[in-house]
């Protein structure tokens, strides 16, 4: 049994289309599936469609959401309510293509318990493009984990490594980052990212780096460290500044005639408060966004609410 799992949101032109040649993929390989699709409540007709093809297609079942909880959370609603042996997670715009399914299943075959797709030839402009690579290389770099550059949510996750991250209960998710630090046996396939069949991205810029920030502090707390690391060099400064100002007034006293001036100028002694203001000012909020993330920890809300299901049932509807 495989299961896909597919959140949705603002995808009522594509979601007909995906569904459909996920069967036929799947069909072709005479495997038994099921397709749950994560409908985030949706402005538009998504869970109209949806249960219109729920009427014929026995294999799709349908979770909808009482509000929008972001794409990170309907992922993690799905993976919940998954039953098959392997779970293949994709996006609902087509940018990942139904049939490179067969790619992952056969690498799964051979034992590997993740299999991811490495994105390649992004059909995004080149500010986006080079935004991701720069915005990996700085995850790579401060992660305490190894998450491959260009590697998506689309990827397949074998039984075990489905029920483990079901038992992570954290509300700021990166599923790949998550994906990444169970380990076991994962391997990644190139895989050419189309362009979106229909309608615009969900993700826009504020999403976008909301994003990025769950995905470096949720794995790491080095920029904490960096934090201490910036303090340490501005005493450091401070220091040598306190050095040269004694040094500059004993020649000042010891050559009266060839006098130097001790730090000259108003605007520098503004610019080096300004400075060490803005730092200091940085290094708060990179404390704060991690005493945000305990805040929304111990309040302990569920991860998500079920307004109503489709072919499936939900004991709870709380997440």
């Amino acid at each position: 049994m495989i299961t896909i799992v597919i959140p949705t949101y603002r995808s009522a032109e594509n979601i007909p289309v995906l569904i459909e040649r996920i069967c036929g993929v799947l069909s072709q390989r005479n495997t038994s599936y099921e397709i749950i699709v994560v409908n985030d409540n949706s402005p538009d007709n998504t869970l109209d469609r949806l249960k219109k093809i729920a009427a014929y297609l026995p294999q799709l079942k349908v979770i909808s959401f009482a509000r929008n909880f972001g794409q990170q959370i309907a992922t993690s609603a799905g993976l919940k309510y998954a039953s098959g042996d392997a779970v293949i997670i994709m996006d609902d715009d087509l940018q990942d293509p139904p049939e490179f399914l067969p790619t992952l299943l056969t690498k799964w075959e051979e034992g590997y318990d993740i299999v991811y797709a490495i994105r390649t030839k992004r059909k995004e402009n080149i500010i986006k493009r080079c935004g991701y690579k720069l915005y990996y290389k700085l995850l790579a770099a401060l992660s305490d984990i190894d998450i491959p550059c260009d590697s998506g949510d689309f990827c397949l996750m074998s039984r075990k490594v489905v029920d483990i991250i079901k038992t992570m209960r954290e509300r700021d998710r990166f599923i790949r980052g998550l994906r990444a630090w169970v380990g076991f046996r994962q391997i990644g396939i190139e895989c050419e990212r189309c362009r979106r069949f229909s309608g615009k991205p969900a993700y826009n810029f504020h999403k976008i780096v909301k994003l990025s920030l769950d995905g470096i502090l949720a794995l790491s707390n080095k920029p904490l460290r960096i934090t201490t690391w910036l303090g340490f060099i501005f005493s450091m400064f401070s220091l040598l500044g306190i050095i040269i100002t004694v040094m500059q007034k004993i020649a000042t006293y010891l050559f009266p005639d060839n006098a130097l001036a001790v730090w000259p100028g108003f605007s520098s002694i503004l610019l080096s408060i300004l400075l060490i203001g803005g730092v200091q000012l940085i290094c708060l909020g990179i404390i704060g966004e991690y005493i945000g993330r305990i805040f929304n920890e111990v309040k302990d809300r569920p991860l998500f609410i079920v307004s109503e299901t489709i072919g499936i049932q939900v004991s709870e509807k709380l997440g």
